[in-house]
C-alpha cells in the first residue's frame, strides 16, 4: 500500500535593505524612533516546514554554524506564537537554509520568522487575517512585520509601522560584507547623533532618474555609530565608492552589510565579479530589487 507523501511547505525569505534609515527621536523606554525606507532582493534563506510529532528546527547552508535551534530561535519563537495564538500544539519540522550572514544588517531572523508565519499557516491550515499575522509578528520583532509582506515600504516607530509603497524603479544592487557580525544592539549604544527632521520620506517619486536624486539626499543615521562598532564597515564603504557605474553606496541596517546600486543587474554582477577576486574572504551578492 502506497504511503501518503508527507506534504511539505516552502518559502523564500529575502533580505530587508534599508536605502535610507533616519533616527528621528527616542522613546521614554529607550527605543529609538525611526523612519527608513526598505526594499527586498531576490537574495536570501529558504525555509520549509513539513508534519511532525513534535517541533523541530534543522539549519543547514554555509551561515548555519553560528546559530541555535532552541527555543530562542526568532523561527522557533515564531512557530510557538502561532501556535499559541490558535491554541493548537506547535507540531512541525522546520529546515531553514541560511544564506545569508547572521547580524548582517538584512533582516535575515525576522524574514526568516516571517517565512515561518506564512508556512506554518499553510501547513496547518489556519484561519488567519493579515491584521492577525502583524499582532503575532510584533510579539517577535520588530522587523518582521515589513518582513511578511516582502514589499517595498516605508518603516516607522520602531519598526512596527508598515506603509506599503506602489512599484519603485527597479534597481541592480549588490550586497557586500566582510564576514563580521555587528550586533545591533552595540550600534544603537553609540548612535549620539543629532535626530533627523521627520518626513523625509514624504512624497517619494515614482520616476527613475528623480527618485535616484531623491534617494541621495537621504542618509544612514547609523553610520558612523556602526563604524565605531566594525571598523571594516569603512572600508567596504571605499571600496564600493569606486566602483564604476556604481549610482549609490551606503549602508544597511545596523551593518555590517554595504551595498551599491546600480542601473541593472549586469553592472552590480560585473562589480561582483571584480571584487569576489580582490577580496575573497567577502561575502559578495549581486541581486536585483523587488518591487
Amino acid at each position: 500500500m502506497l504511503q501518503p507523501k508527507i506534504k511539505k511547505v516552502s518559502f523564500f525569505a529575502p533580505v530587508k535593505i534599508n536605502l535610507s534609515l533616519q533616527i528621528i527621536g527616542r522613546r521614554h523606554d529607550g527605543f529609538h524612533l525611526l523612519e527608513s525606507l526598505v526594499v527586498f532582493a531576490d537574495k536570501g534563506d529558504e525555509l520549509s516546514v513539513s508534519k511532525s510529532d513534535s517541533l523541530t528546527l534543522k539549519i543547514k547552508g554555509p551561515f548555519a554554524g553560528s546559530l541555535s535551534t532552541d527555543k530562542n530561535n526568532l523561527v522557533m519563537r515564531a512557530a510557538t506564537l502561532l501556535a499559541e495564538f490558535h491554541k493548537i500544539e506547535p507540531k512541525a519540522h522546520i529546515e531553514l537554509n541560511k544564506n545569508i550572514p547572521v547580524s548582517s544588517g538584512l533582516g535575515g531572523g525576522s524574514a526568516d520568522a516571517a517565512a515561518t508565519l506564512h508556512a506554518l499557516t499553510e501547513l496547518w491550515k489556519l484561519p488567519i487575517s493579515d491584521q492577525e499575522l502583524n499582532k503575532i509578528a510584533r510579539l517577535i520583532g520588530s522587523d518582521v512585520s515589513v518582513c511578511l509582506n516582502q514589499k517595498s515600504a516605508i518603516i516607522e516607530g520602531i519598526g512596527e509601522r508598515v506603509s506599503r509603497l506602489g512599484n519603485l524603479p527597479k534597481f541592480g544592487i549588490l550586497l557586500v560584507n566582510s564576514n563580521s557580525t555587528v550586533s545591533t544592539q552595540k550600534v544603537f549604544q553609540k548612535y549620539h547623533g543629532n535626530f533627523s527632521v521627520p518626513g523625509s520620506l514624504n512624497n517619494i517619486p515614482k520616476d527613475r532618474e528623480t527618485f535616484h536624486k531623491f534617494l541621495r539626499d537621504l542618509h544612514n543615521d547609523l553610520t558612523q555609530a556602526s563604524i565605531y562598532t566594525a571598523p571594516e564597515i569603512k572600508n567596504i564603504l571605499s571600496v564600493l565608492t569606486e566602483l564604476d557605474n556604481q549610482l549609490l553606496v551606503r549602508l544597511t541596517g545596523s551593518g555590517g552589510t554595504c551595498f551599491a546600486l546600480f542601473d541593472g543587474i549586469k553592472n552590480a554582477q560585473e562589480a561582483a565579479e571584480k571584487l569576489k577576486i580582490k577580496f575573497p574572504g567577502w561575502w559578495i551578492e549581486p541581486a536585483s530589487i523587488l518591487t
